[in-house]
């Protein structure tokens, strides 16, 4: 056998254990680069769609604000300048004892929205340690969650759920407040529970929401206003001193009031709803716009990642051929 041959074989065996290693890494990294890619162009695509759902729930929240504030303020109007002989309404009265209560949880009915939905899941577990522990004990703590994300994650930690209202956002209609309404004041009022609370995020701009807890029953004494009520003028002082101007009412103060009261009850549901939905829209926006970004810094990661295993594999190859050449001039020599 010539001298030169064992060399030869081990410049293939080389070969054999450098390139394919190479060819593969590259490989992967290819494949890597592409499916970021198509992620991205998911997230982009994403982003556009809630940015378009955004403004259709800005619109219908910005068109109801002012409707469920101007009916609580008649409201509020009526029971403080009405002329009440008896008890004002059973859905106003406080009950001594907090023995039961009803949590209505507002949440997304999909995720993709950062922590959107994690938030209210927290804010509902703080409210029920700080408020509810002894009705939880007791098993008199009710939870009704409003979209299907609420409702999987209660259900799975073994929560007495009320109805059903998982994929209510699919599409949402005023029927579907309604509905929450009744069963909060038909239970409230049968005694099943005594108090009824609203979690949701309240819609303050693009990129924040406010996590509220709003009482709903027994509807409280004074007006309950959130931060964006507030900071849009309305007025948190004793609704005996603002309304100092009274109305003469037709056919009567009382027939005006049992028709606004469910409206009342029914219209700040709607209005948290629709806060929730609006919010959940921008708060997917930020979250696809994120996911945009980093999908665009992994992306250069990964070229400058297979920029050096191929300057890394040409290297290698290029080491190999002066490695043989150098082996056939010893051999020929």
């Amino acid at each position: 056998m010539a001298p030169g041959q064992p060399s030869k074989k081990k410049r293939s065996g080389s070969q054999r254990c450098t390139r394919p290693d190479a060819v593969a890494t590259l490989r992967d990294i290819r494949t890597r680069i592409g499916s970021v890619k198509n992620t991205q162009q998911v997230t982009r695509a994403m982003k556009m769609v809630a940015a378009a759902k955004l403004r259709r729930a800005q619109e219908a929240i910005f068109r109801t604000r002012p409707y469920a504030n101007k009916i609580a303020e008649m409201l509020y109007h009526l029971v403080h300048h009405g002329d009440f002989t008896e008890e004002v309404h059973p859905l106003f009265t406080q009950r001594p004892e907090v023995r039961g209560a009803l949590i209505v949880v507002v949440t997304g009915d999909r995720g993709l929205a950062g922590a959107f939905n994690s938030n209210i899941f927290k804010r509902t577990e703080q409210l029920i340690a700080s408020s509810y522990r002894a009705a939880q004990e007791a098993g008199a703590l009710y939870i009704l969650a409003a979209g299907r994300k609420g409702q999987e994650y209660f259900a799975k930690r073994q929560y007495q759920m009320v109805d059903d209202f998982g994929g209510v956002f699919r599409s949402l209609r005023f029927s579907v407040a309604q509905r929450i309404g009744e069963i909060a004041a038909d239970g409230f009022l049968a005694g099943r529970w005594d108090e009824v609370k609203i979690v949701y995020n309240e819609f303050r701009n693009t990129i924040s929401q406010n996590r509220i807890v709003e009482p709903l029953l027994p509807i409280p004494a004074d007006r309950f206003l959130t931060p964006v009520m507030s900071a849009g003028g309305i007025k948190d002082a004793n609704y005996k001193e603002q309304f100092v101007a009274n109305y003469l009412f037709e056919p009567d103060g009382r027939s005006i009031f049992d028709v606004l009261l469910p409206r009342e009850v029914n219209y700040q549901i709607w209005r948290a709803l629709l806060e929730s939905n609006a919010a959940e829209q921008g708060a997917r926006m930020v979250a696809m716009d994120n996911a945009t970004s980093n999908a665009n810094e992994l992306l250069r990661t990964l070229r400058l990642k297979y920029n050096r295993a191929r300057q890394s594999a040409i290297t290698t190859e290029i080491l190999e051929i002066i490695t043989g050449a150098n082996a056939l001039e010893d051999a020929a020599t």
